[in-house]
């Protein structure tokens, strides 16, 4: 079973144990798709679920309360990837993208995709050696998602012009 990286606890909701997470979903709804999520390998049954000011509020078997909530802070949720909803063309999980190289139409190596931030543009970090490199997901930046041989295919002169050091 593939698990994918569906959002992050953000702290305890209320006294009943319910948690608030932050959805790393593009639509907060998709958490519904999933009847148990993992955390710290636990798994766990959710046995609630609603969307409140953008975040998803859920109440899950084995934490009966705030003080139980509470060791979940910060944690991140994953979910079985057979849960997930199917995604449209050009649309690719998180997951998929972690830990493809970045590489322009002239062969030339920036580095491995280490993490995504997700925003209204998400913004991706890349380890270039010992260097951290970011870059915003904005228009023209990459041209292919190869998600198969874990490759990104980025513009040269776009992909310079966004890149942060």
């Amino acid at each position: 079973m593939e698990k994918l990286v569906i959002g992050e606890v953000l702290k305890p909701q209320g006294v009943r144990g319910e948690l608030k997470v932050k959805s790393l979903l593009d639509d907060v709804n998709g958490f519904k798709q999933f009847k148990k999520i993992f955390i710290d390998n636990v798994e766990y049954k959710v046995l609630s679920f609603k969307v409140m000011d953008g975040f998803v509020i859920l109440g899950l078997s084995g934490v009966a309360d705030r003080n139980m909530a509470e060791f979940l802070r910060g944690k991140q949720v994953y979910g079985d990837r057979d849960d997930a909803s199917p995604l449209e063309d050009g649309r690719y999980y998180i997951v998929d993208v972690i830990g493809s190289t970045v590489v322009d139409e002239n062969g030339k190596q920036y580095g491995i995709v280490v993490d995504i931030m997700t925003a209204k543009t998400d913004v991706y970090s890349i380890k270039c050696g010992e260097e951290i490199l970011m870059f915003p997901l904005a228009e023209g930046v990459v041209e292919k998602f190869d998600i198969k041989n874990k490759k990104l295919l980025v513009n040269s002169k776009r992909f310079n012009e966004v890149l942060v050091k």
